[in-house]
Formats: structure tokens, sequence, C-alpha cells
């Protein structure tokens, strides 16, 4: 059985609340961008956030994968943004855990600020596609994780 390393161990373990997610499938730029958008944000903020992504509402801005990524004007101060729905409902599910988890810990989840979000890769899925005259051509998929850490403020 794996064992998970937290990527900041600076936190206070009394204070600090985590939740993460493992080997999501979904897009790692994108949820490199969401973590970053919900980095300093209550948890209520972020949920809401989450939820406006989701009903294409808010915009995320996108700052370090904007090859390609067209401009809107939804958003106030970034031009280049995107709806990432999946990421965002990866998210949702994680951060309704870390309020579950304030709660068991005797935390108010009205009062928690997220102090620490990351994405990070996980592991590959390796698949082939068969093609004609013998050839394949590579199908691979990278899995992601999520953590995120909540302080009461």
């Amino acid at each position: 059985m794996t064992r998970w390393h937290r990527s900041r161990q600076d936190l206070d373990p009394e204070k600090t609340v985590w939740a993460c997610g493992r080997d999501l499938r979904i897009s790692w730029k994108f949820a490199v961008e969401v973590c970053r958008a919900i980095k300093g944000l209550t948890l209520r903020e972020a949920m809401k956030y989450m939820e406006d992504v989701i009903k294409l509402k808010r915009l995320v801005p996108i700052r370090t994968y904007k090859k390609k990524v067209a401009h809107h004007a939804g958003i106030e101060g970034w031009p280049v943004a995107r709806w990432p729905r999946k990421v965002a409902k990866a998210v949702l599910d994680v951060l309704k855990n870390l309020e579950n988890n304030a709660r068991v810990k005797g935390m108010d989840p009205e009062r928690l600020v997220i102090v620490h979000a990351a994405a990070m890769k996980g592991t590959r899925i390796v698949k082939y596609i068969p093609r004609a005259f013998g050839r394949s051509t590579p199908f691979f998929q990278q899995l992601v994780h999520i953590e995120i850490a909540a302080q009461e403020r």
C-alpha cells in the first residue's frame, strides 16, 4: 500500500485540515490553474467559485499554460481564461471532503481559509491503439493528485 506524503510540512497539524484527491482523470495543466485561483480564498468562496465555473458563470484565469487560448472579457485584469468544468467538479469534491474533515476535527468551516492548494502529476496510464500494417499509436493518460489545506482564521 502506498503511503502519501504531503508537499508542505511547515503547517501546524493542530490548526490545519487537509483533503486530497488521488489519481484523478483530469487535465493537469487546468488543475494547476484552478488550484492557483482558489488559494487564499475562504472555503465558502472557493466552493461558490467552483460551482460558478461548472455553471459557466465565472472564468478561471489561465496564467501559465496559455498558448493558443482565446481572450475573454469576463475576467478582471486577465484576458486569457477558460471554464475547466471537469477539473472544477473534481476540486469541488475535494473541497467538500475538506469541509467534512474540518467538522470531524472540530473546526468551524465558515472560518477556514485555503493556505495550500497544489496539483501534482500522478502515474501515467500507458495504452497503445493498434493501427493498420502492424503499427500502433501511443494513447497515454496522465493522472493527477490534488491536495488542499486550510487553516482557521
